[in-house]
């Protein structure tokens, strides 16, 4: 089992891996949300897209209140309700605090997700939202 801290490491990297060498805001917010799009996509046949949304607004939540620096990020985005609106949101922010925001939101919902199911399912539910896939792996040069 891993510890919370691996789990943000691997949270991390992978919202790195979406970002790309080009970290600008923009990018970092898209991945961020398509890397909740994704979460969604792989929870909704367990907990139903009403659980994904509970838990989407708690980490909302939750993030104003561990981090008092996002809370006008977290009520903003809370406000409109939607993926689109935190796109837009993260997107006004600097490089700097969109990526911070989009850590931290994509480990709380992680977090709460795993107390709520178990460290196990969570991460076999979410293995194929963090691991990169076969057709992001850079294509390796085999000439000689």
């Amino acid at each position: 089992m891993s510890t919370p801290s691996e789990e943000s490491c691997q949270l991390a990297a992978s919202l790195m891996r979406r970002i790309g060498p080009d970290a600008e805001i923009a990018k970092v917010a898209e991945a961020t949300v398509a890397t909740l799009q994704d979460m969604h996509v792989a929870l909704t046949p367990v907990i139903g897209q009403q659980g994904v949304a509970a838990l989407y607004r708690r980490s909302l939540h939750l993030c104003a209140t561990q981090h008092p620096h996002l809370a006008s990020i977290c009520g903003s985005a809370q406000a409109a309700k939607g993926l689109s609106s935190l796109n837009a949101v993260l997107a006004e922010q600097s490089q700097a605090d969109g990526l911070l925001f989009g850590e931290v939101l994509l480990t709380t919902f992680y977090t709460l997700l795993t107390t709520l199911i178990g460290p196990s399912l969570t991460a076999r539910l979410l293995r194929d939202v963090w691991e990169p896939s076969l057709s992001d792996a850079p294509s390796q040069d085999i000439s000689p």
